[in-house]
């Protein structure tokens, strides 16, 4: 009975480091940034810049790739999109328009999509090199 009960608790903890994880990096990247940028044209861009985003996504790969290649993957998975997204709707909830949700959503299903499409090819393994001579069944 006790075995039953020791399993779910490394997928549970390592739902809750990714989560937490996934916030930090957030707020280390992209949290600081809030100035939206006005070119001589009038057009605007941001407030993130393409580098910090990059950096989030670099950052995080590495905790989903150890997660996932020692089979936690719900924790890959749900840990890294509850964390993003929770920092995303922190911190664009005082949006006046209201269409923050949006991009909250948007965030949930890339990162959903993301980091399950890296568990799979984690979970599949590394890939014979062309030409490899095949294993004598």
């Amino acid at each position: 009975m006790s075995q039953g009960l020791q399993k779910p608790v490394p997928q549970l903890v390592s739902i809750l480091v990714l989560a937490g994880l996934s916030m930090a990096g957030w707020a280390a990247w992209l949290g600081w940034d809030q100035q939206y940028d006005v070119h001589p044209d009038g057009s605007t861009t941001g407030p993130y810049a393409a580098w910090q985003v990059i950096g989030l996504v670099v950052t995080l790969l590495v905790p989903v790739y150890w997660a996932a290649s020692r089979r936690y993957d719900v924790g890959a998975v749900l840990g890294t999109t509850v964390g993003l997204t929770v920092a995303a709707y922190y911190d664009w909830s005082d949006d006046v328009t209201g269409m923050f949700g949006i991009g909250v959503a948007m965030i949930m299903m890339g990162t959903f999509g993301v980091t399950g499409g890296l568990t799979a090819l984690v979970a599949v393994g590394p890939l014979p090199a062309i030409g490899a001579a095949k294993p004598a069944a």
